[in-house]
């Protein structure tokens, strides 16, 4: 990856991907998307909550940290119609682009990992076509910061994803969060990194990750319409009896590459969490991190 104050980069020849991005329902171009306005007043509660499904993958030896499809999809129809195009720069194993072609949507997802590229596709292989319109959903394996070699500006109607986040998990697994009696499962004092490699945003401390990932973010803002939607699924860091405000890292590192912050919605975790254990008390007073996340929603203003 290369450092943050390097200039831009051009690439002197661009071999654009083909995937449709308009939509393909009925609904005003004034619309946002094709909701109702039943479901529309559920988008503006700020916090929300979500259930894993069978499909959905929790196991960490697969990947360390898969957000439910119920939440790329929730985005997608609040956000987007029928056929338009959803970009993940981060799509680990896939989750976005399952939910995009649950919903009718083209999808595009990026990411450093072969592996999850790998199966990525498989998933994507074992869902059904639902709709009529054919829609394709595309798994590349490549650094985020070339997404604008394959996608044409001013495209993408949302983009959605859940970055790794900072160094949170580049370190051993204490199970701080579970009952005594439970903490030393299979994963305890193991690494779940997602991988290893310098490009990676998981090695990086808060700060330069928040710098970093605007970076790329500064590179997709033309492929992304006017007043269209950028989602971004993150949480603090917790280490050495510290908290880092990565959400706020981000905010301000997004701001000053274009985009601007439009909410904040707290993904409401603690249907989610089991048996949880007691620390710090009774004189260190420490929230479970474990029990929310913040999707940061940011839109291209102009």
């Amino acid at each position: 990856m290369k450092k943050v104050n390097e200039p831009a980069l051009h690439y002197e020849a661009k071999n654009y991907i083909e995937i449709s991005y308009k939509k393909t329902c009925d609904c005003p171009d004034s619309y946002l998307s094709c909701i109702s306005p039943k479901e529309w007043v559920k988008g503006q509660v700020a916090i929300w909550e979500f259930y894993y499904e069978k499909r959905d993958i929790r196991d960490k030896d697969i990947h360390p940290a898969v957000f439910p499809i119920a939440l790329p999809k929730k985005c997608i129809e609040l956000l987007t119609h029928k056929g338009e195009l959803v970009l993940d720069p981060f799509v680990g194993i896939g989750t976005t682009l399952i939910a995009a072609k649950d919903t009718g949507r083209n999808a595009v997802g990026f990411d450093l990992n072969p592996k999850y590229i790998e199966f990525a596709k498989k998933r994507l292989e074992e869902v059904p076509e639902i709709f009529e319109n054919k829609t394709k959903q595309i798994a590349i394996c490549d650094d985020a910061l070339n997404i604008p070699k394959y996608l044409k500006e001013n495209t993408v109607s949302l983009i959605v994803t859940s970055p790794p986040y900072a160094t949170l998990l580049l370190r051993e697994r204490k199970n701080k969060s579970l009952r005594c009696d439970l903490r030393k499962n299979k994963y305890y004092k193991k690494i779940q990194q997602y991988s290893f490699n310098p490009r990676d945003l998981g090695t990086m401390p808060p700060k330069e990750f928040a710098k970093a990932l605007a970076e790329i973010f500064k590179g997709i803002l033309p492929i992304l319409r006017p007043k269209r939607h950028c989602i971004i699924n993150l949480n603090d860091l917790w280490e050495n009896n510290k908290r880092y405000a990565t959400h706020c890292y981000v905010i301000e590192e997004m701001e000053k590459v274009g985009y601007e912050l439009r909410n904040i919605i707290i993904w409401d975790k603690r249907n989610l969490v089991n048996l949880v254990g007691i620390y710090g008390y009774p004189s260190n007073y420490i929230t479970l991190s474990t029990t929310f996340e913040y999707l940061l929603d940011f839109w291209r203003p102009k």
